[in-house]
This record gives C-alpha cells, structure tokens and sequence, in this order.
C-alpha cells in the first residue's frame, strides 16, 4: 500500500480569544493564508494536482460555517473540492487521519489538511448561552441512563482528578512546567520553526504566541480560585486557555513526493481513535494511544517523543501514566503544551503534529506519539516516524 508522507506543515502564532492578538482576523481568512503558505514552500506540487482540502473545525458555525475546507480551497486558489470534519478537539488530527487513509487506499495522491478555530469569532458564547441547542435527553438527571455527553470540560476534568486523586499542587506543578518549557522554547527560537507569521490589520506582523507566561510561579498559580466546582482543583492557570489560530499539513503519497523531487519530513505510521465515559472524556490518550501502538506494532517505550494536548493537567498526569510516560518527565511536551501555548479546537491537532516534528528535528530524535482527549468521550492517537 502506498505510504502518507507529510511534506509540508505550518501554523499561525496562537492568539488569546477576545483580548489577543488575532481577534481582528476571519477564521476563514486565517486559514486560506496558511495552506497558501505552505503550499508556497512546495512550488514542485502544482495547486491542480491537490485531491482535497479537509479542515478541521470543532465549532462550525458563523464565520466557521458554509463549510469552511471549501471556502479555504476557494480562497487559496486551489483547484480541489474541500469538506470540513468535526471531532471536536482532534478535528485536524481526523482530517490528517482521513488523508492517511486515502492515501493508503489508493484514493488520492495529495492531501490539504487544515484546522482553525476562531473562539473570539466563533458561536462559542452564544451556543453556550442557548443549552436548549443541546439534546435535553443528555444532561444530568435524565431519565433514560445516557452518559452526561454536553457535561462542561472542566467538570469532567475534576472527576479525573477525583478519581485518580490527582492534588491541586500536581496540577500546578505540571502547569508551571508547561509555562517554562514553552517560554524557554520561544527565547531559544525553537517555535520561530514552525510559526508562519500573520500579518495583522494594525499593520505589524505577529510572530509569537500569545499565551506563554514567564512570570508565573507556584505562589501565583496557588493564588487561583477553582472555576468549575466549589472546592474543586482545576483553575484557570492548571488549564488550557480559549484561543485562535490555524494550522496546515501537507500530506502526500511518499511515490508522489520521490516523483516531484520533494523531501518528506516524517511518515504517518499508524492512528487510534476510541471512546470512553463522556464524564471521564479527559483519559481519552489512554486506549487510543493502545490501538495506535498495537498497529505500528510497537510499545510505549519506542516512542522518542510524546504530545498529549493538554486541556488540563487533571487529565495530562493519569493520562501520561496510562500510557507509561512520566508527566514531568524530558519526553512528554518536551517545549511545553496547550496549558501555556493555547488550544484553538480545530486547530490543535495540526498545530501537535507541527510542534512534534519540531521536537523531534530539535531533540535528533526518530519516533512521536500525538494523543488527545475528545470532547464527548472520546480519543485520539498518531505515530509518525521522522525522515528529514
């Protein structure tokens, strides 16, 4: 069967919703300029030969609707049909998961896959305005016995740490650590590598991300009141912030790639995708990533690197330990995650996968595992292998 290759991937800095530095910029916009960018970096591969253009998006509606991989297509000058797939926070990563199987069917040859989300932009606030949007029969209290599927994040973030007795100093401290990694890798210009730098309307160009801070501390991080629970754990410092941002891959044929004369950078070995409690949606890495591994036919212990996106350190430190990675060790977000560089939904999974490679070129290292939670109840998992 042939091989997926990625030959290309990119992503925007990651602004904070609202009050950040990308608040002014249409997701759509967003996203046509960064799969024009990187195609840019690819002239070999001509726009025409593209199959699809596949986006991302965890929250499709407003701006993000009209089915957005199309407008993208449109918008980038793309001669390809284009289809936008939600599976909320893994939405790209699914969209990278779907080339990977076209290509390994034989369906296609070269594949756009996108993720944005714009939370300042999007329906966001006023779908959580409206619960009547949400199917009744899933809340707490129903009468049928479904699982509490629209439960908030940070509820079932506290029912992990719950469960796992999970300490409020752990979360901080986990949290800390994703802030000095993520901060040191901005000075040491390890981010520069995979940023694509966006032009704003102010006319100064932003080319960091919004989120890292090198002030905080411990002390600070203590300071926090818990947000979803009376005399719960999770704050808003040990969790990930709202964001905005995109992010883009490239994904080919690797005999395609050797015909075009373009280098890969890293092949896609294998994928999971699983599903568990919806309360308990945050220990969604473990089995996906049991099933990601079983396929390559490999063990934890041969992953170089591992990304587990952090929505919330509740999650990350069982999740981590699932798996057999230590959570505060040197392997896992090597240069930080979510906690301090901002989790825009559709985005998060192409923005893992650039930010892996980069580890992985960094560190001169061969082997990654990306694996992520999933609103609902869900998880995610990739392999790929590094080649340049």
């Amino acid at each position: 069967m042939s091989e997926a290759v990625i030959v290309s991937i990119g992503r925007t800095p990651i602004g904070r919703a609202v009050k950040g530095s990308l608040i002014d910029q249409r997701p759509d916009d967003l996203g046509a300029f960064v799969v024009s960018e990187l195609l840019n970096r690819i002239p070999q591969l001509d726009r025409h030969q593209i199959d699809d253009v596949i986006c991302g998006c965890a929250l499709p509606g407003g701006e993000q609707g009209h089915n957005m991989g199309r407008i993208i297509s449109i918008l980038a000058r793309i001669d390809a049909p284009g289809t936008t797939v939600n599976r909320y926070c893994a939405s790209s990563l699914q969209a990278l998961r779907m080339a990977f199987h076209a290509i390994k069917a034989d369906e296609g040859l070269a594949f756009v896959c996108a993720g944005v989300e714009s939370s300042t932009r999007s329906p966001l606030g006023k779908f959580a305005d409206q619960p009547e949007t949400q199917n009744p029969r899933l809340f707490r209290g129903n009468a049928e016995g479904f699982p509490q599927a629209f439960m908030s994040m940070g509820e079932t973030a506290e029912n992990v740490a719950e469960k796992y007795g999970i300490t409020r100093e752990e979360m901080d401290r986990y949290a800390l650590q994703s802030h000095m990694r993520a901060v040191r890798a901005g000075k040491d210009g390890i981010f520069a590598r995979e940023i694509i730098p966006v032009p704003l309307l102010s006319g100064l160009t932003m080319t960091a991300d919004d989120g890292p801070r090198p002030n905080t501390s411990m002390e600070k991080l203590a300071e926090l009141k818990p947000v979803f629970r009376e005399g719960g754990k999770v704050t808003a410092g040990n969790s990930c912030p709202l964001n905005d941002g995109a992010a883009a891959a490239v994904v080919m044929s690797r005999v395609l790639a050797e015909q075009l004369g373009i280098r890969p950078l890293a092949r896609i070995v294998s994928t999971g995708v699983s599903s568990l409690a919806p309360e308990l949606m945050g220990l969604g890495p473990i089995e996906s990533t049991r099933q990601a591994l079983h396929r390559a036919r490999m063990t934890i212990d041969d992953m170089d690197i591992v990304e587990i996106n952090e929505a919330f350190a509740a999650q990350v430190i069982p999740s981590a330990l699932g798996i057999g990675v230590d959570p505060f060790g040197d392997t896992l977000n090597p240069h930080g995650g979510a906690i301090a560089l901002g989790h825009p939904f559709g985005m998060t999974g192409v923005r893992i996968l650039a930010t892996l490679l980069n580890d992985l070129s960094t560190l001169d290292q061969t082997i990654g595992l990306e694996t992520m939670c999933v609103g609902g109840g869900q998880g995610m998992a990739m392999i790929v292998e590094r080649l340049s």
